[in-house]
């Protein structure tokens, strides 16, 4: 078995297919679909989003300096992949992806995806001109959820909604779940039958 090289490209994947809301000051909206996106830091929470100038909805971000990150799921595949194919240009994404427009909280302009389960409200903090695309540096100033997910004791149960990942030019589900973080160096618990094989001698 080897292995090809390849001329330098993206290849890290997967990414989450994450639909972004964003308005003008002027009350214009508009979604795109971008998987350019991740955290840059947790203290303060900062994340970014990196958009291509000729994109319908980059001057919208870079006129009001706001913008909505919003999760999608299984169930918003086809959503998500329209808002990434088609132009706000030439059509209306929120009626032809029937969803609905709800205010943020911290926002003036952008809104959110009332049908996305975490809406994550970002402020603009510097852009980066990088070549193909643009970097917005933002700060998060609130984060909503779906009570849908929240559980008895009020846990919010992120990876019961069906998370939607694209990765290397196909939408995919997350499958199943192989561990949790920290799971390689914690300590099993002993089997009750053991214990009581010690306690015994």
């Amino acid at each position: 078995m080897g292995k090809q090289v390849w001329k330098p490209g993206n290849m890290l994947y997967p990414l989450p297919a994450a639909m972004v809301s964003t308005a003008d000051k002027s009350g214009n909206t508009n979604i795109l679909t971008i998987a350019w996106t991740g955290t840059v830091c947790t203290n303060p929470p900062m994340v970014y989003i990196s958009v291509r100038p000729e994109r319908y909805s980059y001057h919208m971000i870079e006129e009001s300096g706001e913008f909505v990150i919003n999760l999608t799921t299984e169930k918003l595949a086809r959503a998500a992949d329209l808002c990434g194919v088609r132009s706000g240009r030439d059509i209306d994404k929120w009626r032809e992806c029937r969803l609905t427009a709800s205010p943020a909280q911290t926002l003036d302009h952008a809104p959110c995806i009332e049908e996305a389960p975490v809406n994550i409200e970002c402020r603009v903090v510097k852009k980066e001109e990088l070549g193909s695309h643009h970097m917005f540096l933002a700060e998060v100033t609130a984060v909503q959820v779906d009570d849908l997910y929240l559980d008895e004791k009020g846990k919010f149960e992120l990876n019961r909604t069906g998370l939607l990942a694209y990765s290397h030019g196909e939408y995919m589900g997350l499958g199943k779940k192989l561990g949790t973080f920290g799971y390689s160096v914690r300590k099993k618990k002993e089997s009750g039958k053991k214990k009581r094989i010690q306690r015994k001698k």
